[in-house]
């Protein structure tokens, strides 16, 4: 198989930045430092940066199809509009067809969900379903126990007044936030109302998926526990 798919199956980054990796001398097979289109056999020891290559264990056949938790940075696109520059599918450049569960919009990091079962979309994104989920938030200026009310209550934005939610002060300039539902850019349209801009924004769970110690730009795929736990009405993924 080729090194570049290889380390893409490992979850450690995409084929393109697999690609980067061998290209800057950062990739070794068997000690020897790798090269674009290398082969990779049974046995052989890849290491990436100096770390051995960690190969994602599965049981063929235990699933129909494929969920994937994916720490998005900023400046992906979600869309499976592969005419797009930087789009989400390109960038995992996964072997199935898979699309992204939602949105995070470009200008926001963190986790999004993406998967091959088109049956499930609607379950998970339905509103009334109130699926968390939690993000922390960067702004300009510092946050108020008034500002953090506010949020709380809910704010008219577009027209529509917002869910309430839960929100947390974590800094002078920072705070979480817990949403039930998932309006275009709606953190950062609650944010202006009050004359806060957001600076930075990512999301780190998804009801009980979290983000944890998943390296910016990398993916892997849910455990079982966690797609019982979005999905606890099914007995079969």
């Amino acid at each position: 198989m080729r090194l570049n798919k290889i380390i893409s199956e490992s979850g450690h980054c995409s084929r393109r930045e697999a690609d980067r990796l061998i290209a800057a001398r950062k990739v070794t097979i068997n000690g020897a430092v790798a090269r674009i289109g290398d082969g990779v056999a049974e046995g052989d020891e890849i290491l990436v940066e100096g770390r051995p290559l960690v190969q994602r264990k599965s049981a063929p056949g235990t699933r129909k199809h494929v969920y994937i938790a994916l720490n998005k940075p900023v400046g992906i696109t979600c869309t499976t509009e592969t005419s797009v520059k930087g789009n989400i599918i390109d960038f995992i450049d996964h072997q199935q067809r898979i699309f992204p569960i939602g949105r995070l919009d470009k200008d926001s990091e963190g986790l999004i969900l993406l998967t091959s079962n088109g049956d499930i979309v609607n379950e998970l994104l339905r509103s009334e379903n109130n699926h968390e989920k939690e993000y922390l938030v960067g702004v300009n200026q510092a946050v108020t126990a008034e500002f953090l009310a506010g949020m709380a209550r809910g704010v008219r934005i577009r027209g529509q007044m917002t869910k309430p939610c839960r929100t947390r002060k974590i800094a002078r300039f920072g705070f979480s936030i817990v949403l039930t539902q998932g309006l275009n850019r709606q953190i950062r349209l609650m944010a202006a109302a009050f004359g806060y801009r957001v600076k930075q924004l990512r999301r780190v769970r998804i009801v009980n998926v979290k983000l944890g110690a998943l390296k910016l730009g990398q993916w892997r795929n849910l455990t079982e526990a966690e797609l019982r736990g979005l999905l606890p009405n099914r007995t079969e993924w």
